[in-house]
């Protein structure tokens, strides 16, 4: 069965909430103060797309493919990346709010997260490498197993990460935020 197309198309301020989106395709498209919220997304293929000012949050992602997307300003709570179609996985997030969300055991090399909340966001068992966390806070985030080779905290914060449980070679960070690698000692570090 084939998937309907949507090719090149902008998408102003659409409340896609109530509208049956399963199963579609969209290329190219260009996806602005919409609303996804709760939104049952299961098989739906977005290539090439923009996500701009829209919220996404706690909708269904199951099968649901990413490839080469890009959310700026976007809400996406407690979003199950792990269930989604991992084949060629590749997405960006700039400015955008991603707190209880969970990437769980999936392959996004070189993702970049400039400005995020990515607050109890679950990485564990994630193949994060060569990413970036560019002013982005992750308090109570969880890594766990997690490839971390040449990922850049550097101004990252509010991250505890324990370096026996994951893997971190070549990874960046500052001096400023290295205690985020040694919470698991309980230590009081001045400044």
């Amino acid at each position: 069965m084939s998937k309907e197309l949507n090719s090149d198309n902008v998408f102003n301020d659409i409340d896609f909430s109530d509208q049956n989106i399963k199963q579609l395709e969209f290329e190219n498209c260009t996806f602005s103060n919409c609303n996804f919220l709760k939104s049952d997304l299961t098989n739906t293929k977005f290539v090439d797309c923009n996500f701009i000012a829209c919220n996404l949050s706690m909708s269904k992602i199951q099968e649901t493919a990413f490839r080469n997307v890009e959310f700026k300003e976007c809400k996406l709570l407690g979003l199950y990346f792990e269930n989604s179609n991992n084949f060629l996985f590749s997405a960006s997030f700039d400015s955008c709010i991603l707190n209880s969300s969970s990437f769980y055991k999936l392959i996004m090399k070189k993702t970049k997260f400039s400005n995020c909340s990515l607050k109890e966001v679950d990485f564990s068992y994630s193949d994060l490498s060569e990413s970036i966390f560019e002013n982005s806070d992750l308090d109570l985030a969880i890594f766990e197993k997690t490839n971390l080779n040449k990922v850049d905290f550097t101004s990252s914060f509010n991250f505890s990460i324990d370096p026996e449980k994951n893997q971190l070679k070549k990874t960046k960070f500052s001096r400023l935020n290295l205690t985020g690698l040694l919470d698991k000692y309980d230590l009081d570090i001045t400044k």
